[in-house]
């Protein structure tokens, strides 16, 4: 089978590596950079030297591993989602716990795929959420059902897995868009409506709900079912 072209150096997907394991990172780089669609513009190795070097470099993606020194994973996705919203991040990680996991994906995290995963399944991952969809593979994908379904009952007040009667279908896209990842610019962009609009519609709609801030978008999206693994 001939091997694809590679594509112009401002169309490939442009991915920042940080894990504080050279070998790690080496192996990453290597299976990243024979991809023809795909660019590594930097490695970090902590999580304090993560930010910085993402403002610098501005990648679509950030491999991260969640579990690097100084700041851990779940932190250092919240600061680069608030600075820089528009950057998606995948998260690399050992750990499978459940609770973990929606952390992650609370803080801004659009990707969550396990170490043990094999590189396909890693590449299908950063594809997908470079397009701004949300990837879980499917061992963390069960487990995060399993706990929203264990949590449910504590979401009395909300109309869970259903439409929420107060807000207008704009409103819920507009959400839920937020909640994958996007920023207000590129919900404008999408949708077709002002950034200015796409404002209000937040705005409103977290009144409406009592949302205080992200992570309570993301969760509101978690139990809405709003937030589908790919299939």
């Amino acid at each position: 089978m001939p091997d694809r072209p590679m594509a112009p150096a401002d169309r490939r997907i442009r991915v920042l590596l940080a894990d504080d394991h050279v070998v790690v990172r080496e192996g990453l780089k290597t299976l990243i950079n024979q991809e023809p669609d795909m660019l590594v513009v930097g490695e970090a190795v902590d999580g304090r030297d993560l930010l910085r070097l993402a403002e610098k470099v501005r990648p679509d993606v950030i491999i991260m591993d969640v579990s690097m020194p100084h700041v851990n994973g779940i932190d250092a996705t919240r600061e680069i989602k608030e600075a820089l919203p528009a950057i998606k991040i995948l998260a690399l990680s050992a750990h499978e716990d459940r609770v973990y996991i929606r952390r992650m994906v609370e803080a801004g995290a659009t990707g969550f795929v396990l170490k043990r995963a094999m590189a396909g399944e890693l590449l299908r991952a950063v594809r997908l959420i470079a397009a701004g969809a949300l990837y879980l593979d499917p061992e963390t994908a069960h487990r995060l059902d399993s706990l929203l379904s264990s949590s449910s009952s504590s979401s009395s007040a909300r109309n869970v897995r259903g439409d929420l009667p107060s807000l207008t279908p704009r409103e819920t896209e507009v959400l839920r868009l937020i909640a994958l990842g996007f920023s207000n610019k590129e919900i404008g962009s999408q949708l077709g409506i002002a950034v200015k609009t796409v404002e209000t519609h937040r705005a409103r709609s977290m009144e409406k709900l009592d949302l205080q801030s992200r992570a309570g978008i993301v969760r509101l999206a978690i139990e809405q079912g709003w937030l589908q693994a790919a299939d």
